[in-house]
């Protein structure tokens, strides 16, 4: 029998999924938002019985094994942990938390808690043309070794003239282009190769600062540019550029990686091959239409097709099996787990270090929990440096 569900949040990730959730079986139980009014809004237009703006009256529902944790970074923690506590699975939204220490309590938590599923929203791990590069990168299509992986992420504004201040304009709650859209990039290259960065550099920019439903006293302060390099462990660059400029563009991603011998790109949904100076070949074309209507969405296409499968995934993950262990979790192995979100936040910490000190940076994974005093110091050097 699959679990019920609970929802935090009420934003396009959430409008998307319930009608996926539904067309796999799933049964929505419960919705929380910040507000009441927003928790009913989002209830009636979905019809999801229940509704609320407290945490714990959709944790403790009997009905609700299995959480989406779709809300402001701030939260993410709180009631990742909390759910875990009482036996909830959970699956959060990405990046883990707001920050290293977040992530660092999710990851305690799910190795305290180790037969309940915890994974973190990157989706792009299900998407076809990525699960494909990645075979073709295992099966040695490039024939000699990984040199070079240049990623460029191209979309509209992440920010329109009729949307209202929110966590999402703010950089210290988790906002902007590096988090949105970076944390998917730099949790891919560790899908499809298998390693991790040691170093990185980074530019981090906010260009828009105002819209015409955001100019008083609140102004936008998360970026909605950012370029970086990182330097992964077995010495292969990466180079990914995230542009959020393209006025009237839709979503537009390339993914490629590059060897000696040829290369292999990834182009929206598209997977191509080139080796041996000969042409470029079609590897895998997306002509799969999704399996469920979904409503109409500014989220771009493939994220839409990955939530699919992912979701597809975790229905497998909790079809009944008749073995001691309990849970088995293969069919969802490889989504990224809150290691995974705990690297991430890493990645992402160090490239913005690196935009304020214009150096490269060490990628520094957290291992304890540090020091509140010495976190709060460190927080205050940051933000006399950014100043200045």
């Amino acid at each position: 029998m699959l679990p019920g569900i609970g929802l935090f949040g009420t934003g396009p990730v959430v409008k998307v999924l319930v009608p996926i959730l539904r067309e796999n079986g799933f049964k929505i139980e419960a919705v929380w938002s910040r507000t009441l009014q927003d928790a009913q809004e989002l209830a009636k237009d979905l019809s999801i019985p229940f509704f609320t703006n407290k945490i714990d009256d959709v944790l403790l529902r009997k009905d609700v094994d299995l959480i989406f944790v779709l809300c402001s970074p701030n939260l993410h923690a709180q009631i990742s942990v909390k759910a875990l506590g009482i036996g909830k699975h959970i699956v959060c939204d990405k990046p883990a938390g707001l920050n290293q220490c977040d992530a660092f309590k999710m990851v305690r938590a799910g190795q305290y808690y180790p037969s309940l599923i915890s994974l973190i929203n990157h989706p792009f791990r299900f998407l076809p043309a990525f699960t494909h590069m990645r075979k073709a990168i295992k099966d040695n299509y490039l024939e000699s070794p990984i040199t070079l992986i240049d990623i460029r992420i191209q979309s509209g504004s992440l920010f329109t003239d009729s949307d209202s201040f929110d966590w999402k304009c703010d950089d210290i709650m988790g906002g902007g282009a590096l988090n949105l859209i970076g944390s998917h990039v730099v949790d891919l290259v560790t899908f499809l190769t298998k390693q991790r960065a040691v170093r990185v550099h980074g530019v981090v920019r906010t260009f828009t600062k105002t819209t015409s439903s955001i100019n008083g006293i609140r102004h936008i302060s998360a970026p909605d540019f950012c370029s970086f390099q990182m330097e992964l462990a077995n010495g292969v660059l990466v180079t990914a550029t995230l542009n959020s400029h393209t006025v009237g563009s839709s979503f537009q991603q390339e993914v490629m990686i590059c060897s000696t011998s040829g290369h292999l790109v990834v182009r929206g949904g598209d997977l191509f091959g080139r080796r041996n100076r000969g042409n470029e070949e079609v590897l895998y074309l997306d002509v799969e239409d999704l399996q469920c209507a979904v409503p109409s969405s500014s989220l771009p296409k493939p994220f839409i097709k990955g939530i699919c499968k992912m979701v597809a995934a975790l229905r497998e993950a909790f079809l009944p099996v008749k073995e001691k262990a309990g849970w088995v979790k293969e069919p969802v192995c490889s989504a990224a787990n809150f290691d995974d979100g705990l690297y991430v936040q890493a990645v992402l910490s160090a490239i913005r270090q690196s935009s304020n000190t214009r150096q490269w940076v060490k990628v520094d994974i957290m291992t304890k929990q540090p020091d509140t005093n010495a976190l709060l110091s460190a927080a205050v050097r940051r933000t006399a440096i950014s100043m200045s």
